[in-house]
């Protein structure tokens, strides 16, 4: 089903965050196996795909959306630097526009419009009540710099990566709701530099291979692939930056609280290639549910039981599970009659 946007929550403090059951019905579960094994696991992200899917359209919105925009409002005054481009990704910045802007106004008519006259573009978002006319490649007719300007309209994570030398470089990027890692960090890192503390993989030549496989995605053939990772609350904001702030939750979790603390967090990665400055676009879109809405589907739990059982050492460690992972098995396994 469509999700429309729904009065503003909170993704810190309260955490009044909350999914619908259509919410929960339409989460991009990501075990397609009773076992993880860290691969790319990149597929054509054809669109549109399943009428009110999260793989629907290029840019997903959803209930959540007016939480999300508040949320990274908050984070952008707390840190400006979590949103920056590099000069040389100007005219990615502006790919960008036109490509979320033509997806978002065909794909939700009810909430976005554009026309277009020559380089004279009118962009009106109902749901932010904002309505501005620019033109098109003049960063001085927006009331924001390109990549903050849509990147504030947008649920999720936007990086835009450069390409040369048959590498990839993190050279711009808005990024307020990351799991556990910082674009001020990465910022002009090679792709295999930023995905330096991921475990096992290396040694297996998976980056090479996926890096082979982004440098040679041709303009209008996005991909897509599924990331997971467990997080302490409804918190969007996992950031290196803000560990003070959400480090010490892991040690609240008590096996009373375990199934409403504790939330399934996955991105839904699409990478699609800009046409003018041939950078690719990648973009992370997180949806969180807590271990007690995603038992709402038995078979998702007992999944994830099976998942979580088997789960290596190294990515316990890696995702940061090690202080609660006992309880989190221990409370799905009622889930799995053949514990």
């Amino acid at each position: 089903m469509r999700m429309s946007p729904k009065p503003i929550q909170s993704f810190r403090g309260d955490f009044t965050y909350s999914n619908s059951p259509g919410a929960i019905a339409r989460f991009p579960f990501p075990f397609p196996e009773d076992e993880y094994m860290y691969s790319v696991n990149i597929e054509p992200h054809v669109t549109p795909g399943p009428e009110g899917s999260v793989f629907e359209f290029l840019f997903d919105i959803d209930e959540h959306y007016l939480s999300e925009m508040h949320e990274r409002d908050l984070v952008l005054k707390e840190n400006p630097k979590r949103c920056l481009a590099m000069p040389h990704m100007d005219q990615a910045c502006w790919d960008l526009i036109e490509r979320a802007m033509t997806s978002l106004s065909t794909d939700y008519p009810q909430h976005f419009t554009l026309q277009r006259e020559g380089d004279s573009w009118t962009w009106e978002n109902k749901l932010l009540n904002l309505k501005d006319s620019f033109t098109f490649g003049d960063s001085s007719t927006l009331p924001l710099p390109p990549m903050e300007y849509i990147g504030r309209q947008l649920q999720g994570d936007i990086a835009l990566l450069d390409q040369r030398d048959g590498d990839l470089f993190l050279d711009a990027g808005i990024v307020t709701c990351p799991a556990d890692w910082s674009l001020a960090f990465d910022a002009g890192m090679s792709f295999k530099e930023w995905h330096g503390p991921v475990p096992m993989a290396h040694g297996m030549g998976i980056f090479d291979r996926a890096l082979k496989y982004l440098c040679a995605i041709p303009q209008g053939r996005p991909v897509r692939r599924l990331n997971w990772t467990l997080t302490i609350n409804a918190r969007m904001d996992t950031s290196p930056e803000t560990y003070s702030e959400w480090g010490a939750d892991r040690l609240s979790v008590t096996p009373e609280n375990v199934a409403d603390k504790v939330h399934l967090r996955v991105e839904l990665q699409v990478l699609d290639r800009m046409s003018r400055s041939n950078a690719l676009m990648f973009s992370i879109r997180t949806y969180l549910i807590s271990l007690r809405d995603l038992s709402t589907n038995p078979e998702w739990a007992k999944r994830m039981h099976r998942v979580m059982k088997d789960l290596k050492p190294e990515l316990i460690e890696y995702k940061g599970l090690t202080r609660y992972h006992p309880m989190v098995v221990e409370w799905l396994s009622q889930f799995d009659p053949a514990n």
